[in-house]
């Protein structure tokens, strides 16, 4: 690391010098460095169901990717960067790095252990993580698996409302510190490559472990879902989703818990300043990484206009594109208090389990802690819209 114990951590140096130091032994990183390389090796490892349900809408994917594009660090010389700080506060919580693991479901389908090794290796590095309704691995264990770590519950929100109730309470008994719900998914969207592959991987009653271990959903079966999954799944597949959920009936959670509640899937400012008007705690700008509306506008095309209209009332996180440091730097820069991370720890999962994961996280928080130094700037409070242009 550096010279300096009192000194933030140098993730970068450490990083570079942990790499250089194998070489000499002759060992070079077993996973791709380069994220379209990593992409294109877990995809080769994934099966065609896996890779379906992973993948997105084209153009809204790329849409994403090429929002970042038109952005451009412009770096400051002669600034002392020689120790950077990457922690970052949110409301009563403080962030030891400005990056939380994405929510992403039924991540047994990508690898058997899914979702347990996501959390240890997140609580390795001390990255917290944020554990979808639709996990393989339920509440509780997870919440174990990650220790100390900060965790956050994101929310579906169903048909049934006590059950809605039953897991938010569940997920504050097990120390998960925010909630985040769901807006963008209140119906599955036309998924052309999960249509082609005719699979949906709840109808094998993967994904569905908080559902089962839930003492309001198992009072709503007529047998156990050890007894008679079917049933237990088909009880699902009716409350899932909620279409008719509207902005009047999300003040139910305020009822139910005391956490911070951040609202997942907004992309318009109207909708920021809705939630501001409705007492929420914070924002997730996200166009659930091109999985729901084909030709949506890119994420980061979104974030500042969202930025503007909420004027820091409240913080505003970003979701949808991140694949490098720069595009940490990019969206910290236009408003963003921290960003959600999503396919690239999944791609490092489908490869090497844990220590995919892993080694995912070092590589991207290397890159950022270089990054940042060397575009001239030692802390994540010095990015403003200043350190960009827009090409």
């Amino acid at each position: 690391m550096n010279d300096h114990p009192q000194q933030p951590v140098s993730y970068g140096l450490g990083r570079q010098m942990q790499v250089y130091m194998q070489g000499l032994q002759g060992q070079r990183p077993t996973l791709p460095v380069s994220p379209e390389q990593l992409e294109q090796q877990a995809k080769a490892q994934m099966s065609q169901e896996a890779r379906g349900y992973l993948a997105g809408m084209d153009d809204t994917m790329r849409s994403n990717r090429t929002a970042f594009e038109h952005w451009s660090i412009v770096p400051r010389m002669l600034r002392d960067v020689s120790h950077r700080q990457l922690t970052t506060a949110l409301p009563g919580m403080q962030l030891p790095v400005p990056l939380l693991l994405a929510p992403i479901g039924v991540q047994s389908i990508i690898h058997p252990d899914g979702e347990l090794a996501v959390a240890r290796a997140a609580a390795a590095l001390g990255v917290p993580m944020i554990l979808s309704t639709a996990a393989s691995c339920n509440i509780e264990t997870v919440g174990k698996a990650l220790g100390e770590t900060p965790r956050w519950f994101q929310l579906y929100w169903s048909k049934d409302l006590d059950l809605n109730a039953s897991f938010v309470q569940r997920a504050e008994k097990a120390g998960y510190s925010a909630i985040v719900v769901t807006l963008d998914t209140l119906m599955l969207s036309w998924r052309e490559q999960d249509i082609q592959n005719a699979y949906l991987p709840f109808l094998l009653g993967e994904g569905l472990a908080n559902y089962f271990t839930d003492p309001i959903f198992r009072q709503s079966l007529p047998q156990a879902p050890e007894d008679n999954p079917m049933a237990a799944i088909r009880h699902f597949i009716d409350i899932f989703l909620n279409p008719a959920l509207t902005w009047d009936q999300l003040g139910f959670l305020r009822q139910h818990t005391n956490l911070p509640i951040f609202l997942k899937g907004v992309m318009h400012p109207d909708d920021a300043q809705r939630t501001i008007d409705i007492g929420m705690d914070g924002i997730v700008v996200s166009n659930h990484g091109g999985r729901q509306v084909g030709g949506a506008r890119g994420a980061l095309d979104a974030l500042p206009g969202i930025s503007a209209a909420v004027q820091r009332q409240i913080p505003v996180l970003f979701d949808s594109g991140i694949r490098r440091g720069s595009d940490i730097i990019k969206a910290l820069a236009l408003g963003a208090s921290a960003v959600l991370l999503g396919r690239p720890y999944i791609w490092g999962l489908a490869l090497d389990g844990q220590q995919g994961v892993q080694t995912v996280l070092e590589n991207l928080l290397a890159d950022l802690d270089l990054t940042l130094a060397l575009s001239g700037y030692s802390s994540l409070d010095q990015l403003d819209a200043s350190a960009l242009v827009h090409e």
